[in-house]
């Protein structure tokens, strides 16, 4: 074990750490929102809407997502209309596609999080709410919402912790992360060993800090569960 190298390694290795917090904090700020939206057309009743979310949902769960990666890194280039199109600029750039590809693969997951946390929400609560008079609109702002955040948040976190190890696959398609970082350094130095046990802790760094934040989330958010504790 050469703990020299490690040592100077590792500073090398952070630096690729901004780029995997981008990563997935772009990916999960857009995912979130494209499952809420997916979410709600489940469970809007409209059964056009609820078969384009189970169809989106059916492809971004099955198919694994560095095959996405590639397909949008990769595939999309080879049509004339998208090379063509305002859109070339950004999906001809891999920290782009990659962040497309890991919006679309978390958005999948989380839509169906957020569609059980909601169908989670108590029926008394909802059904004491419109006893209070309250309309479609606040009853979701005031009960559901806050009821659906409490519920989706431990699987969520788990999503986002899933989403920071597998943004080690960005480096497939030349992104300088963590991972990529260290692939660099190990075709420098040939020392495998060494780097991605350099590289897993800084992993392991990164998923402890946010399974710590959720934690503590969550027990700001159910103050009745920690007072009986």
């Amino acid at each position: 074990m050469n703990w020299t190298l490690m040592w100077d390694a590792l500073p090398r290795l952070a630096a690729g750490v901004p780029v995997t917090v981008q990563l997935v904090l772009f990916a999960e700020l857009a995912g979130v929102a494209l499952a809420t939206g997916m979410a709600l057309m489940r469970l809007s009743g409209n059964p056009v809407a609820d078969w384009i979310a189970r169809s989106y949902v059916f492809v971004f769960r099955g198919t694994p997502l560095l095959v996405q990666i590639f397909l949008i890194y990769y595939g999309l280039g080879q049509f004339g209309g998208v090379r063509e199109s305002v859109l070339w600029p950004v999906l001809r750039e891999p920290y782009w596609c990659a962040i497309l590809a890991m919006t679309l693969n978390t958005a999948a997951y989380g839509s169906e999080i957020i569609r059980g946390a909601i169908q989670a929400v108590p029926h008394g609560q909802i059904e004491a709410a419109r006893a209070c008079g309250m309309g479609r609109f606040l009853l979701f702002r005031r009960i559901i919402v806050p009821i659906a955040v409490r519920q989706a948040l431990p699987a969520y976190g788990n999503e986002v912790i899933l989403m920071i190890k597998a943004s080690s696959l960005a480096s497939t398609i030349t992104l300088l992360e963590v991972t990529g970082i260290a692939r660099r350094i190990i075709a420098q130095t040939f020392a495998v060993f060494e780097i991605f046990i350099v590289a897993g802790a800084i992993y392991l760094v990164l998923n402890f800090a946010l399974a710590w934040a959720v934690r503590a989330t969550e027990r700001r958010l159910t103050p009745y569960a920690r007072a009986r504790v």
